[in-house]
């Protein structure tokens, strides 16, 4: 069976994570990044960042984090679904959508009305009701497509 939790919840998997998250999304010169931005998130009263992990027969399948920014410029935008990620034996199982979901629900319980997303991806997060809401760009100036989840509706 498959569990979805806030890592924060479970600190003996604190160090796990951080390699899962860095793997998957990092770079060799943003490690300490990651590693800080997961410790701070597990001991912060504030309700982003946060990083959740899915687990099945104790092995990590999945991530995705909720951020209070993504797109440095798109500043006004709050929070961020981020770090989406599902190993590729897990694939084919919905788990992506499951993880979706499971954000959702966390960011209306925490009173967010709207969540949003950047991603280079087309097609995919318009299946579970994701709208294309226009361009972004990072700090490198590559063009990104930023998607609006509204919790509301």
């Amino acid at each position: 069976m498959m569990e979805i939790f806030d890592v924060r919840s479970r600190p003996e998997i604190v160090e796990e994570a951080i390699q899962y998250f860095w793997t998957q999304w990092g770079s060799e010169s943003n490690y300490n990044f990651y590693k800080d931005c997961i410790k701070q998130s597990c001991h912060t009263d504030s309700d982003v960042p946060r990083f959740y992990l899915a687990l099945e027969n104790n092995k990590i399948i999945g991530s995705y984090a909720i951020l209070r920014s993504d797109l440095n410029s798109r500043q006004d935008l709050c929070p961020w679904f981020a770090c989406l990620y599902v190993d590729p034996e897990a694939r084919g199982r919905k788990i992506g959508e499951l993880l979706q979901t499971h954000a959702i629900k966390e960011c209306k319980v925490k009173g967010y009305s709207s969540v949003y997303l950047c991603t280079d991806l087309t097609g995919y997060y318009e299946r579970t009701q994701w709208k294309y809401i226009g361009k972004g760009y990072s700090l490198n100036d590559d063009e990104t497509r930023i998607y609006e989840y509204r919790i509301d509706d």
